[in-house]
């Protein structure tokens, strides 16, 4: 089944894209989720004029990516976690909390767009992923500190 996505799906691809995928996870997932629609012959004119349209848009979309890639740039972070006396984690650190790193530095990143490359487990460095744009991704280091 081929579908139209009308938004990012992690690990399927990106907004506007044609993507084949199992009838099951299209009729039940995807196009309930408001996330794909049918790739017939008029949403495929549709997605074409949307494109055609949004060409210049995405310019400055990439843009805006990479500015806040350059900002980033090779920063480490510091994140804040309970550590018990061998160093490790009480609990979880979260994309929740590393987006909160960022936003202290005046860097808006939205959690859904990290993602650890390694789960932190103990105190230590650690790097992380930040999908940006479709073109534009970075890496984003940062220290697990104890509380």
């Amino acid at each position: 089944m081929e579908v139209f996505l009308k938004d990012d799906v992690k690990g399927l691809g990106y907004k506007n894209d044609l993507v084949t995928v199992k009838p099951g996870y299209g009729r039940n997932y995807l196009m309930p989720q408001g996330l794909a629609v049918l790739a017939d012959k008029t949403n495929k004119k549709i997605v074409a004029e949307n494109v055609r349209q949004a060409a210049h848009k995405a310019d400055k979309v990439k843009g805006d990516a990479q500015t806040i890639a350059d900002q980033i740039g090779d920063m480490v972070l510091d994140v804040v976690a309970k550590v018990g006396e061998s160093g490790k984690i009480f609990g979880r650190v979260t994309t929740l909390q590393l987006s909160d790193a960022l936003k202290a530095k005046g860097i808006e990143v939205d959690r859904k767009r990290l993602s650890f490359d390694t789960d932190p487990t103990s105190v230590g460095e650690y790097t992380a992923s930040a999908d940006l744009h479709r073109e534009v991704k970075h890496k984003i280091r940062f220290n697990v500190v104890a509380e």
